[in-house]
């Protein structure tokens, strides 16, 4: 089974738009998960246009009525989705603990906005990173390859982070 992972899309609110690149990486993907900050069911129904998607609700969503947590089962996988909200950010001790307490074999967290692939001990730890709003790193997603209990997990460049360009003759006086 091939899984698009997806977060931090936070459209319309930072973002006008998922990328046109995640639907290209996306487009032979059995199911879509995104670990929260969606902003707008709109972003889940345009990502079902590709495959099913299961969301979990982020600390800069509205109520979407998402839950906070979900575990999918794959073949021979457990896979527990969450935003990830743990401080200091992206904390792997207590996202595998989290991993514990959901009884998963993979944990699939967004909030950091920087992808992750980590192993501890017997729970794979991942972060698709950001399409939209990636933190001192390049726009990705993630693609999962689970075939029986052997897991693959790729971190996919979907571009260079862009901004808006400033117009620096407002400055002169």
């Amino acid at each position: 089974m091939l899984i698009g992972v997806i977060s931090d899309t936070h459209i319309p609110t930072r973002s006008s738009k998922i990328p046109e690149k995640v639907f290209e990486v996306f487009k032979n993907v059995d199911m879509i998960l995104h670990a929260g900050d969606i902003e707008s069911l709109d972003v889940i129904k345009s990502l079902e246009e590709i495959a099913p998607v299961t969301a979990v609700h982020g600390n800069c969503d509205p109520n979407l009525e998402l839950n906070e947590r979900e575990v999918i089962e794959v073949e021979n996988v457990r896979i527990g989705l969450a935003h990830g909200v743990v401080y200091p950010k992206g904390d792997t001790q207590q996202l595998y603990y989290i991993a514990k307490e959901l009884d998963v074999d993979i944990l699939i967290t967004g909030h950091t906005h920087q992808a992750m692939i980590e192993k501890i001990d017997d729970v794979l730890l991942l972060n698709p990173g950001s399409p939209t709003q990636p933190r001192l790193t390049d726009p990705t997603v993630m693609l999962l390859k689970i075939n029986g209990a052997d897991v693959e997990a790729e971190i996919v460049k979907i571009g260079k982070p862009t901004c808006k360009a400033l117009d620096f003759t407002q400055f002169n006086h």
